[in-house]
């Protein structure tokens, strides 16, 4: 492959990845969509590693971009934390909030109400708390739950 073909290719797909939604797209789709774009069967051998390669490169500086991201709001100062030392990732009411905590070793993201109490905010009983796991699920579950209600609200109206 001539180095100026490798480069129309990068860009190419790298266009594309950055205006894709990662959690639904697919090595396959992406390398698709850049065959049409390019007129070029990128699916034979030697297209194929190269696309990979550019995919997995995509990624990782994406990691290290939002893991950079996440260490500067840590060290901004600017994050707010509950009384007991748990960063607040929004307030959804008054009383309301979600924290991200670690619980016997387990990283558990709560939703939960708070009490005032000797001029400390504490956690009530009235919440939850998931598992990593059990976020991943909801997370993905969201869409399904934004229609669903959105379905209900138009039966009440």
């Amino acid at each position: 492959m001539e180095p100026e073909e490798e480069q129309k290719i990068e860009k190419t797909l790298r266009r594309i990845l950055e205006k894709s939604n990662m959690d639904e797209v697919t090595e396959h789709k992406i390398r698709k969509q850049a065959s049409e774009e390019l007129e070029l069967d990128l699916s034979k051998k030697p297209y194929k590693a190269f696309v990979k390669k550019v995919i997995e490169t995509f990624l990782e500086e994406q990691a290290q971009d939002q893991e950079e991201e996440e260490e500067q709001e840590a060290n901004d100062g600017s994050r707010e934390y509950d009384d007991e030392g748990n960063p607040i990732i929004c307030k959804l009411s008054e009383k309301r909030k979600v924290t991200v905590q670690d619980f016997r070793g387990k990283t558990l993201v709560s939703i939960r109400e708070y009490y005032r109490k000797d001029g400390k905010e504490l956690p009530t009983s009235k919440g939850i708390s998931l598992t990593e796991e059990q976020w991943a699920i909801f997370k993905k579950n969201v869409p399904a739950i934004e229609k669903a209600a959105r379905k209900m609200e138009s039966k009440i109206m």
